[in-house]
């Protein structure tokens, strides 16, 4: 099995994406015969435009996986724009791609609703995420439930190149994510960075403690019972906490005469010890950039040689070699 994801550079990771999603990235690293993960710079240059600060995001996009677990020695690590052959290999896909398939796709209509400008680069982006999966004959690619279509539409991509130039490409299956741990935002909406309400995992443990004791909870008597399942201090803190210390809290719930602010604490300190060891461990992989860039290099030198066996398939296939 290969696996491949990419993750954007567009700000800090949050507890929403981890347990959502990268915890369960990282975890694939130790079941796939390959893995391939990438920062995608290049998909984030639709939001961002800002040179410095994309560059910072990258290397942080880097520092932040690493501390979280992802291993460069069982899994491939690189930034997008490193790897040219998709890049090529992208407009190769774009020829065959009906239009009409990229203005059925959802996600493009939820970022015009959002109020990003209908551009090329997003209107085409579903081509280039096409190109990122088919590059490294990627067998799986771990998606959330609303990114299936994104599969979907890679798949649509690679049968038609397919059908014109014969078998080239592997056909990818996406692989939805466990997304049964709600993660609220601080507003109890699902945290989300355009909603503004998210807890973020690199945060200094001062400042995501203040996060934490300003979360707004209902308005109900102390000495009243409460359903923890549903409650926003509660669902954050079944995420961080041990189990012992979850049902204990879920009693004291269900019994009441008690202090959302004593919950507040309880998950304040869960999170200090929860995410500890990763902040430490970034903030020493921080202290070695070119450690961590040389990382990236290495792992992009590896993706480059397993997508410019798949760029040059591809070429040979519609009569751009042999000529």
């Amino acid at each position: 099995m290969r696996v491949l994801s990419g993750i954007q550079p567009t700000g800090p990771f949050h507890w929403g994406n981890y347990f959502g999603a990268i915890r369960q990235y990282i975890e694939l690293q130790d079941v796939a015969s390959e893995s391939y993960y990438f920062i995608a710079n290049l998909h984030a240059l639709t939001t961002v435009r800002d040179p410095k600060l994309l560059q910072q995001y990258t290397l942080n996009g880097a520092l932040d996986l690493l501390a979280l677990g992802l291993n460069p020695e069982k899994a491939v690590l690189f930034v997008q724009s490193d790897v040219p052959e998709v890049s090529e290999l992208c407009w190769l896909l774009m020829t065959g791609t009906p239009m009409g398939l990229l203005e059925r796709c959802v996600s493009y209509k939820d970022k015009l609703a959002k109020g990003l400008k209908a551009d090329a680069g997003l209107f085409t982006y579903p081509v280039l995420q096409a190109a990122d999966i088919l590059a490294y004959d990627a067998d799986v690619v771990p998606v959330g439930e609303d990114q299936l279509q994104h599969i979907e539409v890679c798949r649509d991509i690679a049968g038609s190149f397919n059908h014109a130039f014969g078998e080239t490409f592997v056909m990818p299956k996406g692989k939805v994510l466990d997304q049964s741990a709600k993660v609220p935002g601080t507003d109890g909406e699902k945290m989300s960075k355009s909603y503004g309400n998210t807890l973020a995992v690199f945060d200094e443990e001062k400042k995501q403690r203040k996060q934490i004791m300003r979360i707004v909870t209902d308005s109900r008597p102390m000495d009243e019972a409460k359903e923890p399942d549903g409650d926003v201090l509660f669902d954050l803190l079944k995420l961080v906490a041990g189990d012992d210390e979850i049902a204990e809290m879920a009693a004291m719930y269900r019994r009441g005469g008690f202090g959302y602010g004593d919950v507040k604490k309880a998950l304040a300190n869960a999170a200090e010890s929860y995410w500890g060891e990763v902040r430490a461990r970034r903030a020493e992989l921080a202290a070695r950039p070119d450690d961590v860039r040389d990382i990236l290099s290495e792992g992009a030198k590896r993706a480059r040689v397993k997508a410019a066996a798949t760029l040059a398939r591809a070429q040979a296939a519609c009569g751009l070699k042999g000529y």
